[in-house]
């Protein structure tokens, strides 16, 4: 098996994603900063959120079709059960 990630490919894109993000968390210390409205913390607060638990889906899409696609035997059982670590600790928050 490949010891290189599944996201290897869209590497690039990943890291252009979690640099917006990194932008808009940036962008809630200065709402912060500047008094602004409560509802519009909290309204940018979940779209940051929400753009995480994208960038965390395509992930998970990832280990599916190169990490677990791609194991056999007990490697396979191994990479699946991680896998469904990580779902709950998404579901769950």
């Amino acid at each position: 098996m490949s010891k290189k990630p599944g996201y290897t490919a869209s590497k690039d894109q990943l890291l252009r994603r979690l640099s917006r993000i990194e932008g808009q968390v940036r962008g809630l210390g200065k709402m912060v900063e500047e008094d602004r409205y409560c509802i519009d913390v909290l309204t940018q607060i979940q779209a940051a959120e929400a753009a995480l638990q994208g960038v965390a889906l395509g992930l998970l899409d990832d280990h599916v079709r190169h990490c677990v696609n791609s194991a056999e035997g007990t490697e396979r059982v191994e990479k699946t059960d991680e896998l469904m670590g990580a779902v709950g600790r998404l579901v769950r928050g």
